[in-house]
């Protein structure tokens, strides 16, 4: 697969991923904006890490620079 996030994208969906994965599994464990900051952080940090965004593919967006 291609990738469609670039190094800037990449590094603060990364950051971002593990705060929001850090407050809801210490700051605010179990209810629903808990588990809802773990769901949002996880897809961050996944799509962060693999370079591939589905949203920016279906949205035909592309950060990452063309080599």
């Amino acid at each position: 697969m291609k990738s469609n996030v670039g190094s800037a994208d990449r590094i603060v969906r990364v950051v971002l991923g593990l705060a929001l994965l850090a407050l809801g599994l210490f700051v605010m464990p179990g209810g629903v904006w808990g588990r809802t900051l773990i769901v949002i952080g996880a897809i961050s940090l996944v799509t962060g890490l693999a370079n591939r965004c589905p949203a920016y593919a279906l949205f035909k967006i592309n950060t990452c620079k063309v080599k």
